[in-house]
């Protein structure tokens, strides 16, 4: 078994308290390849030694004994939408309904909180069709990126909270339970590129999405499956 010492530093949050669920899904693909299924099994704690174990194909994060995520190579399946255009998917953005912080259920969160507009994503994807479809543009900062290349757990973590927006019901806290997601090409920080994602169906607290990343030329770079749990009131 290969095992190695990771850390999710506290700027990487969803809730307040744990990690944004696609930053700590990226977090295990990185040690898989470029495409990946994780699922969570705990929430990720922050500023916390963790290790990330390698055996027989699958790569766990582990809080001593506690098993936070699990993660195996997987391919997403689900069919993709063609994306809008770098103006039309602004304008989307314009229509986000979690703006104001009293409106979203985790206004401090990394990839969409309202809160983060310095260090955060900055992620506001709005309504683009009649189906619930979102959409926003996303410019990668510098400071996401090596030699400017974005770091695949940002790409992970630009996939993941548009879904849940997506799907999830408003008003009610919900969580990411699992996500297959994989690159295609690199993403470039500076570089304006398009955020979609949608709905593909519910059951009871069970919902699920897809999202996608596309270049400013149409270009697919990235897509994703996602599970989301609406916690319990």
């Amino acid at each position: 078994m290969a095992v190695e010492h990771v850390t999710i530093p506290a700027r990487f949050n969803g809730p307040p308290t744990t990690a944004n669920g696609g930053y700590a899904c990226g977090l295990v693909a990185a040690a898989i390849g470029a495409s990946a299924t994780v699922r969570l099994v705990a929430p990720p704690p922050l500023d916390v030694p963790l290790e990330r174990r390698r055996e027989d194909g699958v790569v766990r994060l582990v809080d001593g004994e506690t098993v936070i995520a699990e993660g195996r190579p997987g391919e997403p399946s689900a069919a993709l939408r063609t994306p809008p255009s770098l103006d039309a998917a602004a304008r989307a953005s314009e229509g986000y309904a979690w703006r104001d912080p009293e409106h979203h259920v985790f206004p401090s969160c990394f990839v969409c909180g309202p809160l983060r507009r310095a260090d955060g994503l900055r992620i506001y994807p709005g309504p683009i069709g009649a189906d619930g479809a979102i959409a926003c543009t996303w410019t990668p900062a510098d400071d996401l990126a090596v030699d400017g290349v974005v770091d695949p757990r940002f790409v992970w973590s630009a996939l993941d909270c548009p879904s849940g927006l997506a799907c999830m019901p408003p008003g009610r806290q919900s969580v990411l339970a699992s996500m297959t997601a994989a690159i295609g090409a690199p993403v470039h920080a500076g570089r304006p590129c398009v955020v979609t994602a949608w709905p593909v169906g519910s059951q009871g607290r069970k919902h699920r999405a897809v999202s996608a990343l596309h270049d400013a030329e149409g270009g697919l770079v990235a897509r994703a499956e996602a599970l989301w749990i609406t916690l319990r009131a």
